[in-house]
Formats: C-alpha cells, sequence, structure tokens
C-alpha cells in the first residue's frame, strides 16, 4: 500500500523532484533543512518542514540520528535520500529499517556489496558481466601496483574502491608517475571516505561512458530503461547527458541491456539503480560501477521512455509492483539531452560562483522542461553542490534536440552569478559534439583553454 507521508532526506532541485512526484501520488512529504536553506522554495513547498542543523552537512544533512528524529516526529513513514548525501550510506539504510521505516532505495547490504568497487567488479566477473582487466581486490603496497601495471601494460588507472565523483582517481601513464600518484590516490581517497583503499585497472583510452537505467521489484521484474551518454564531463563529474547514446547499435544496446540485467539479479537488487559501462573504441563495454540510487540525469531516460522513475521508486519501496513492467523491454522513443547548469565560471577554470541570483528566467516551449529549485532572489550558497538548474530537451531526433537545446540555452537568462551557460553554448557549436563523437577526453582534447 503506498505511503501516507514520506520523508525527503535531501535538499534543493532533487527534494522538490521528489516532493513533486510524491504529491501527484497523493503522498505527503516532510522536508528536512539547515539554518541555511530556511527560506528555500522546497521548504515552503512541502507539507511539513523541520530544522536538522546548520549550514555545514556535517552537521546537517548528514547526521543520521537528526533525520530519523525528525521522521519519527512527523510520523512519516519512509525516507527519500535524493542523491549524494546519504543517499548511498549503508548505516543510514540500516537506521531507517531499525526505526521502522522504509529506506526508498536497495537494502543496506546491497548498497555496502555494490559500493565497494573492488567487490562489485568480482561480482560481475562471477555473473558473466564484462569488466575491464583489473587487480584481484584492493592493492594494499606501491610494489603490488608496479607488479601489476608491469602485467598488464601502461596506461592504468588507479581507483579508489569507496569512491566516487572522481575522488581517489589517478591515470599512470608512465612508471615513474606510478608511486606518487597511488599514494596521492589514497591520501585523497581515505580524506573523502575514510577508506584509502584503491585498486588497479587497465585504463580504457578515448572510452565513452554509457550507462543503463534499471529498475527492479519485489515482484520478480527486472527492467532497464535503455541507456544514457554521459561522455561529456570534466574530472569525472557529468555536465551534459543524452539518450539515447548516439554510439550504440541496437545489437549493443541490447546486449548492454542484457548485461545490466545480468547485474540486478546476481545482487538481489531493488528500487532504482544505474550499471555504468565504458565503451571502448571497438565496440566493446565493460562494467564500470554501479550507482544505489536515482542520479541527477534520470530525466533523459524518463523522456525517452515515459516512465517517471521517482513515482516507481515509491512504488516499489511500498511493495507494489512498477506501474511500467507490462511495457519491457524498452525501445527509445525520441531523443533527449541534460544540460547541468552550475555556479561555475568556466572562463576561469570552472571556479565556484556562489551568490545571490538576481534575475532567473528559464526558457519554455515545446520539448523543454527545466528543473530547479531556485527563482530570483535565491541564494546559491558555497556549502552545497553548485547546481542550479537541469536544462531538459526533448526532440523526435538528435538534430531536433540540438536545434531545441540551442534555442533553450540562448533563452535562459540567470544573472547575479556566473554560470556553465556559455559552456553549454559552445559545446553545442563543436563539431565532434554534434556529429555524436565525443569521449570522455572531450573537454581536455576540445575545450583545453578552459582547463
Amino acid at each position: 500500500m503506498m505511503f501516507d507521508k514520506i520523508l525527503v532526506a535531501n535538499r534543493g532541485e532533487v527534494a522538490l523532484r521528489v516532493m513533486r512526484a510524491a504529491r501527484e501520488l497523493g503522498v505527503k512529504t516532510v522536508a528536512v533543512y539547515s539554518t541555511e536553506d530556511a527560506d528555500t522554495y522546497p521548504v515552503q513547498y512541502s507539507d511539513e518542514a523541520v530544522c536538522i542543523g546548520p549550514a555545514q552537512a556535517n552537521k546537517s544533512y548528514l547526521v543520521i540520528p537528526n533525520i530519523i528524529a525528525a521522521a519519527k516526529n512527523t510520523g512519516a513513514q519512509a525516507i527519500h535520500p535524493g542523491y549524494g548525501f546519504l543517499a548511498e550510506n549503508a548505516d543510514f539504510a540500516r537506521a531507517c529499517v531499525d526505526n521502522d521505516l522504509v529506506f526508498i532505495g536497495p537494502n543496506a547490504d546491497c548498497i555496502e556489496r555494490m559500493g565497494d568497487k573492488s567487490a562489485a567488479r568480482e561480482t560481475m566477473k562471477t555473473c558473466g558481466v564484462p569488466t575491464v582487466p583489473g587487480s584481484d581486490g584492493c592493492i594494499d603496497t606501491v610494489e603490488e601496483a608496479r607488479a601489476f601495471a608491469e602485467s598488464v601494460g601502461y596506461p592504468v588507472l588507479i581507483k579508489a574502491t569507496a569512491g566516487g565523483g572522481g575522488k581517489g582517481m589517478r591515470e599512470v601513464h608512465d612508471p615513474a608517475e606510478l608511486e606518487a600518484q597511488y599514494l596521492a590516490a589514497r591520501s585523497e581517497a581515505g580524506a573523502a571516505f575514510g577508506n584509502d583503499g584503491v585498486y588497479l585497472e587497465k585504463l580504457v583510452l578515448r572510452p565513452r561512458h554509457v550507462e543503463i537505467q534499471v529498475l527492479a521489484d519485489d515482484h520478480g521484474n527486472h527492467i532497464a530503461l535503455c541507456e544514457r551518454d554521459c561522455s561529456v564531463q570534466r574530472r569525472h563529474q557529468k555536465l551534459i547527458e543524452e539518450a539515447p547514446s548516439p554510439a550504440l547499435t541496437e545489437e549493443l544496446r541490447r546486449a548492454m541491456g542484457v548485461a545490466a540485467i545480468k547485474a540486478v539479479r546476481a545482487v538481489d537488487y531493488r528500487n532504482a539503480g544505474t550499471i555504468e559501462f565504458l565503451l571502448d573504441e571497438s565496440g566493446h563495454f565493460y562494467f564500470m560501477e554501479m550507482n544505489t540510487r536515482v542520479q541527477v540525469e534520470h530525466p533523459v531516460s524518463e523522456q525517452i521512455t515515459g516512465v517517471d522513475i521517482i513515482k516507481e521508486q515509491l512504488r516499489i519501496a511500498a511493495g507494489e509492483p512498477m506501474s511500467c513492467a507490462s511495457r519491457a523491454p524498452f525501445v527509445p522513443f525520441g531523443h533527449a539531452m541534460e544540460f547541468r547548469i552550475n555556479a561555475e565560471d568556466p572562463e576561469h577554470g570552472f571556479r565556484p560562483c556562489p551568490g545571490t541570483i538576481t534575475r532567473f528566467e528559464p526558457p519554455a516551449g515545446p520539448g523543454v522542461r527545466v528543473e530547479s529549485y531556485v527563482r530570483t532572489g535565491s541564494r546559491i550558497s558555497p556549502y552545497y553542490d553548485s547546481m542550479v538548474a537541469k536544462l531538459i530537451v526533448y526532440g523526435q531526433d538528435r538534430e531536433e534536440v540540438l536545434a531545441r537545446g540551442r534555442r533553450a540555452l540562448d533563452e535562459f537568462v540567470i544573472e547575479g552569478i556566473a554560470t556553465t551557460l556559455p559552456f553549454h553554448r559552445r559545446v553545442l557549436d563543436n563539431q565532434v559534439f554534434r556529429e555524436g563523437k565525443a569521449c570522455t577526453d572531450f573537454i581536455e582534447t576540445q575545450m583545453g583553454d578552459l582547463l
């Protein structure tokens, strides 16, 4: 049975996105907020709101007891973690269950199992999902790292086993750099995740980053909502996503979908998740990691499949079958692209640019969707992620989306702070991107002046 009330343990755009989906299902929402976010729109939009601490995330949005107490005191039956903060924290998922609250996501054991990237790779190898040649578990010494690199050949990639967002990740092209990069990766991983474990992989040169959106419920339904291409990124942070990928054939799409479902079944996964792959220049794909949460770029999958992923998360967590299962297998219809509009100055190395927005006029018209929590007068805080808005454009094919995206970006007005709007306009003028040939080194090779 669907919940009566849920708590949203997040802020900003994703909090508002979850609340809107809940309202359409007749579910009341509770917002939690820091003192910094007291006047933000998601707090005003929710049915109830509870302050959980000061501006610093480690004193508010990351304090599990405060969030649990807010849920219990308001009578919420479940908690949606959004993305970021505690979304992939197994201790948080367990705390919800221990306090008779439903965690809207996979169970804690699954989060733990797939959150350890080294263990996740071994699980994928066992169930027959292709993986990049890599070390058997963590590499504990420089000598082990050197031996592995020599066995597979340079270049290699050092990756934090508990990592994400590019932290604790280092490319090594020269044996002379290995020791310094290995120690730096461990140090950064320890500082970011409290776990300095790293493993090594053979580095796939000029890959594309292609991921499969999956959903699974307690009624035996496991579905793939086609793929997203997330190759345009800076320092492993995605900036533009599109669906379907211009690099995939129908045969390759089916093969990646089958591999993603294998992965889901191998770990008995429930709720929404994403299986991320690297696609090399010869059309071979390799498992990279699994994200055990909804992703920032989920709207492009919604646009090409007609599925509301957040609503399906709520249905699955409530024990209901997902409403879209009868439509599987999914074939993409149309094309969609998402542009992340961040409060960053691309002309100065993407320097963060917090401040007050003095004018906010989002684009509109056919095929245009804007996900944002800000309005004119909103303040972009230096304490949190710099995202201001997500611009999603949809059309019958990629050509229409490119034209519509340029039109929408030109219409989008944000004043008072620097944003990445000019960067996205430049990308759409780039011939490599327009031809659908962007790899993960796109910014380095095509826009080196911005680095």
